[in-house]
């Protein structure tokens, strides 16, 4: 430990700590607009500067390690003088008319300006021309708006592993974007969004929905069903003021009811329909290598995050051959409603528009891929993220922490507790587990509370194993077989497990991956600004939705039992495999 002061209060902090680091600890708090929590520092933005006594300059407190002894100065005069320079400097250039900006509620950029008492513009400088880059499905890019703080870099290239951005050129002329500034569609980006999330303005954001959304359910002739993931329950509460990990699940149906949806469901429904698909599959694999003694491409990947999938057509085509079949959630969900629920109210498919709210940017990619219109014509219509929908509330009026607790209509609403972990990174293994588990024995999954310990929390990758013990008859063949699994979340942490799997050092039989941090607890439409604390108090919520549930098992859904024998038979029937299964391809990295 260390014995420093900070603004004349006496601390003493690990050796190892910065100066942003040991602030914190006691709550002071330092502007940053480059750092990123768990990642080296850059120091570019200079926003953080200290004065430590006995240097000669100002020192970027991210970039600085402590000294025993140091007397640090977070806020003196010319500390103060120094950061509304940089500032000034940064808006001098900055492009952005707060106006119309969709960051214009929740800019960094604009709140330090306000803090800093900046109230016109000192410096008038050479702004680059707008240039909008939307062509992908996900992303909208303004390079004019960016302010090279190159936090998107550090997650693209160090949290994701996809390396789709970069700083590029020097002084006023340098920029933040894809090689050779070319459009994002023309660069291996898995349009994950996680570059959206940490940019501090309004350089990249998601592709706007809401006025499609607005005009769908403005037209008479549309009938307008909105479906909703399980991460944004745990989420949507924190952009109307509320702590991050408060359930709004009951407020939330009831601001879709109010903003004219025809009907409420929930991505939960189709949770639990993937893991009887998911789950049959695995199952059919495993029978093939172990009771048939035939081939089988194993282990088997979750193919839930559409991020991953991208970024195994990029750089595992290889592999994608283990990646199951199964359409994500809202795919099965969009399949669905336009097929067996139209049927249950007399429409047709083109007479339904499918909306989903979802906690990822990919989702828009998805719905678009030509794989998803298995129902005869686009399955899922439009994808709001997290943050969309909250401006969608806003701007209709409604009083969101007043609202009553309202429920989702049946019978594409009606889920299982297994459903609702999709959301965390180890969710969707857990919930697989839970009902194969049971399946083959007849028993329930062992351990406290249905939870399997190992695949919870932060930790990049995990791994848990079973043995299959006093099998059902029918499964004889998996008698004594350890079950391995593993999981892996944030794209960078999947290269590291498929390469440790590829070098047979990992010999699983199924493994869940998920594009972001945490899951999609953490997705890249969530609201901003997410750190590991604000995750696992998502996370921590998740499970207690679950916990709360009086149905906790997939296959143990009703709803999912009735679709079944009215509409698709079985798991991986003729029908099943029409609506709820696909296929992908290789992708070129460089087009």
């Amino acid at each position: 430990m260390y014995n420093i002061t900070i603004n004349s209060l006496p601390v003493s902090v690990d050796r190892n700590m910065t100066i942003l680091e040991a602030a914190r600890k006691i709550g002071i708090r330092i502007p940053t607009l480059c750092f990123l929590e768990g990642h080296a520092p850059l120091g570019a933005c200079r926003v953080c500067v200290v004065e430590v006594e006995g240097a000669k300059t100002l020192m970027p407190a991210c970039a600085t390690p402590v000294q025993d002894g140091m007397k640090i100065k977070t806020n003196s005069r010319r500390v103060r003088e120094a950061r509304r320079m940089v500032v000034e400097l940064l808006l001098s250039e900055h492009n952005g008319d707060c106006k119309y900006c969709d960051r214009g509620e929740d800019c960094e950029l604009k709140d330090l300006a306000i803090e800093l008492g900046i109230e016109d513009e000192r410096f008038s400088g050479e702004r680059l021309e707008p240039a909008l880059d939307d062509s992908t499905p996900a992303l909208t890019r303004e390079a004019s708006k960016c302010i090279k703080c190159r936090r998107c870099v550090t997650v693209c290239n160090e949290v994701q592993g996809v390396g789709a951005l970069f700083p590029q050129y020097r002084g006023f002329s340098a920029v933040i974007g894809p090689a050779f500034s070319r459009p994002l569609d023309s660069v291996a980006c898995v349009q994950c969004g996680q570059c959206a999330a940490v940019c501090p303005v309004g350089a990249i954001t998601e592709r706007n929905h809401i006025d499609a959304v607005w005009a769908a359910l403005d037209d008479p002739g549309k009938h307008v069903v909105v479906q909703t993931a399980p991460a944004i329950r745990a989420a949507l509460g924190e952009e109307f003021g509320l702590e991050p990990g408060t359930l709004v699940t009951g407020k939330m149906v009831s601001a879709l009811r109010a903003m004219g949806f025809d009907a409420v469901f929930d991505t939960n429904f189709a949770a639990d329909l993937t893991i009887m698909e998911e789950g049959s599959e695995l199952l059919m694999r495993l029978t093939r290598l172990l009771k048939n003694h035939e081939n089988a491409a194993l282990p088997q990947f979750s193919s839930c995050s559409p991020g991953w999938i991208k970024y195994l057509e990029y750089y595992y085509p290889e592999m994608i051959p283990n990646v199951s079949s199964c359409k994500s959630p809202q795919q099965m969900f969009g399949a669905m409603a336009k097929t067996y629920y139209a049927d249950k109210i007399g429409k047709k498919a083109e007479e339904i528009t499918v909306v989903s709210v979802m906690p990822c940017t990919a989702k828009k990619f998805e719905a678009l891929r030509p794989e998803m219109r298995d129902s005869g014509v686009q399955d899922v219509d439009y994808v709001l993220t997290t943050r969309e929908l909250a401006r969608m509330i806003k701007g209709s009026g409604v009083a969101f922490t007043e609202l009553p607790e309202g429920e989702m209509d049946a019978p594409l609403g009606l889920s299982s507790g297994a459903a609702d972990i999709f959301a965390n990174t180890g969710g969707v293994m857990e919930a697989a587990l839970r009902t194969v588990y049971e399946l083959v024995t007849g028993r329930p999954l062992p351990g406290e509370n249905l939870h399997v310990r190992p695949l919870a929390g932060l930790e990049g990758i995990k791994e848990a194993s079973l043995i299959l013990e006093n099998v059902k008859p029918e499964f004889a063949f998996l008698e004594e077989v350890e079950v391995r699994v593993a999981v892996a979340h944030g794209l960078g942490n999947a290269g590291k497990l498929l390469n440790r799997i590829q070098a047979g050092k990992g010999d699983y039989h199924f493994v869940e991956i998920m594009t972001c941090p945490g899951g999609c607890i953490g997705g890249g439409g969530q609201p901003r600004f997410t750190d590991d604390s604000v995750r696992q108090k998502r996370i921590e919520a998740i499970y207690k939705e679950d916990e709360g549930k009086p149905i906790r098992k997939s296959h143990e859904n009703p709803a999912i039992t009735q679709i079944y024998e009215e509409y698709l038979g079985e798991p991986l029937s003729e029908r099943s495999h029409h609506l709820l299964h696909t296929k992908y391809n290789a992708r070129e990295v460089v087009q």
